[in-house]
């Protein structure tokens, strides 16, 4: 599901008081940490990590995996925080709303 450009600018913006739910180590992407994120996804559909990098390019290429693995769209990275989103299943809880 490819998102729009109003739809990343209206996740941005929901995503900008949301504090890192998941730390990637200097191990980097591992079967647990894409277990954490792939579970967090699934509870709060809109999630931030935070990557312990050097540089903003890693946390980018640790964005684009994670999003490739878990199957989740890739919002925004700001130096080393990526943000996040797919749709959950679960009918427990509320879903984010998307613009058209």
């Amino acid at each position: 599901m490819a998102i729009t450009g109003k739809q990343v600018r209206q996740l941005r913006s929901m995503a900008n008081n949301l504090k890192p739910c998941v730390m990637i180590g200097k191990e980097g992407v591992t079967e647990s940490v894409l277990k954490q994120i792939d579970e967090d996804l699934e509870a709060h559909e809109l999630i931030k990590v935070s990557v312990l990098c050097e540089t903003g390019k890693e946390a980018a290429q640790a964005g684009y995996e994670i999003a490739d693995e878990t199957g989740a769209e890739l919002v925004q990275v700001i130096g080393k925080r990526v943000v996040l989103y797919r749709e959950t299943t679960r009918d427990d809880i509320e879903k984010i709303e998307l613009v058209k």
